[in-house]
């Protein structure tokens, strides 16, 4: 998959996220998708769904500060924008397996005076 690929498909993810498109998550996790952050390590695709879907589809927006491709990983730090105005930041790294999002691992950042 061409670099510029990996990339938008990770912005895709973000945008999918907040409009809460749950068929482009179906159509793009790998059925041995894993998530990670502090609160929830090592959650299959159904346990993402349980326990990280349920925030999905309440609008919001992504800054992007830096979109670093390293081999099969896409290394993303944002600044978000939730629907009440909120803002913080974190790092995230997808990584693909082919065409496939194989995973992601969230490293929580901080939140950010509005």
């Amino acid at each position: 998959m061409p670099n510029d690929d990996r990339i938008q498909l990770t912005k895709d993810l973000y945008e999918a996220y907040t409009s809460g498109d749950r068929k482009f998550y179906e159509d793009h996790l790998s059925d041995d998708f894993t998530f990670s952050s502090p609160a929830d390590v090592g959650l299959d695709k159904a346990g993402y769904f349980e326990k990280c879907w349920p925030g999905a589809g309440q609008g919001g927006k992504f800054d992007y500060v830096r979109l670093i491709e390293s081999g099969s990983e896409v290394v993303v730090t944002y600044e978000s924008t939730a629907a009440d105005g909120s803002k913080g930041r974190n790092t995230e790294i997808v990584g693909f397996s082919g065409n496939n999002i194989s995973s992601v691992e969230v490293y929580f950042g901080w939140s950010i005076a509005t």
